[in-house]
């Protein structure tokens, strides 16, 4: 059927539409809240810029997948852009999925490192911007609450204490040389550490240092002192406004190249950031390349309660309906210089990304 006459047919209804070249190659996929009147754009010649004009020249077909709402449309849009990964849309680099901490659920749990599809028996902490800032936090937490890191084949064959004990980074409960009620104290304490819950931690921990006191068990009283000092040590570092969870993303543009910069800010304190510089996205503006960014980078992983953003979207209550977050396009003081740092960041990775090609 002539493209013409498929337009003329076309439903007003939300969807998906696919863009085909000569080699029934999906060469653009899109989503529209009217199918119609979105797909018929394409072919109003006056209308259209440089790179669409490009696009509509090698389109020799097209088909649509109609859904009842537009928010169902961007969630195929996002999941057909990755399967078919068309060479006019905005693509990500294909990466891994972000690292973890978690902790087991053993009759003396283990903390460690993870990545991939989470256990829901277990407890997660993270996402984390790289596996660098993993390992450095468990190594923090070895020294301050002496959690056991081995694995269950290594925990079951001990007989006698490992090196990690001998050292002082492990209570080593493989072979009872601390109770299972202390220890139990020791993962829970690291638990609510690692929620962000630092104040309540140090409470905690002074609270049972004293009753260890008290009781005249002096050795529990200086292993609780040993875990009150490396958490202060932490606090110090690491002082901020509680501002709760949230990813910063701002985004820049040089010689039609963007960069995106999502940094990452838990229970207030930044622990690191990510900077991604999409493909295709030459000759668009920014929040039009932000739109597109966001449903790729976040539809399947966890979404902090909120995104501030450094562009104000069209598309803004959308995304947010699909991403179950809340987008932030105007910050308050308390968060603009959040917003500062990242563009600042992206500005500087975009100038060594661009030295550098």
């Amino acid at each position: 059927m002539p493209i013409k006459e498929k337009l003329n047919n076309l439903s007003q209804q939300p969807g998906v539409y696919q863009m085909f070249d000569n080699n029934e190659q999906v060469i653009y996929i899109g989503k529209a809240k009217n199918l119609k009147k979105r797909v018929s754009s394409y072919f109003d010649k006056q209308h259209l810029d440089g790179k669409t004009r490009a696009l509509v020249a090698n389109i020799k077909n097209f088909e649509v997948i109609v859904t009842e709402t537009e928010t169902q449309a961007l969630l195929l849009e996002n999941e057909l852009i990755k399967q078919y990964k068309p060479r006019y849309n905005i693509l990500l680099k294909d990466a891994k999925s972000y690292p973890y901490i978690y902790i087991t659920n053993d009759k003396h749990p283990r903390v460690s490192f993870y990545r991939g599809q989470k256990n829901k028996e277990y407890q997660f902490f993270g996402p984390y911007p790289s596996a660098h800032v993993v390992r450095d936090s468990l190594s923090l937490l070895k020294k301050i609450f002496k959690v056991r890191q081995c694995t269950n084949s290594v925990y079951r064959s001990r007989s006698r204490p490992c090196l990690e004990y001998q050292i002082g980074l492990c209570t080593a409960p493989c072979v009872g040389k601390i109770s299972d009620e202390n220890y139990e104290q020791d993962v829970a304490m690291m638990s609510l550490f690692l929620s962000g819950k630092g104040k309540e931690t140090l409470d905690k921990v002074s609270d049972k240092m004293q009753q260890a006191s008290i009781d005249l068990d002096f050795e529990l009283a200086a292993h609780y002192r040993d875990q009150l000092i490396g958490l202060r040590t932490i606090q110090e570092q690491h002082t901020s406004q509680s501002m709760g969870d949230m990813d910063v993303v701002s985004i820049v543009e040089k010689d039609g190249v963007h960069a995106v910069e999502v940094m990452f800010v838990r229970s207030g304190k930044q622990i690191g950031q990510e900077c991604i510089f999409p493909k295709h996205a030459k000759g668009k503006l920014s929040k039009e390349v932000l739109s597109a960014f966001l449903p790729l980078y976040y539809l399947g992983k966890d979404t902090p309660k909120q995104l501030l953003l450094s562009e104000k979207l069209i598309d803004k209550m959308l995304i947010a309906s699909a991403l179950n977050t809340k987008i932030i396009d105007t910050p308050q003081k308390d968060k603009r210089h959040f917003l500062k740092i990242a563009t600042l960041t992206a500005e500087e990775n975009l100038k060594q990304h661009l030295i550098s090609r």
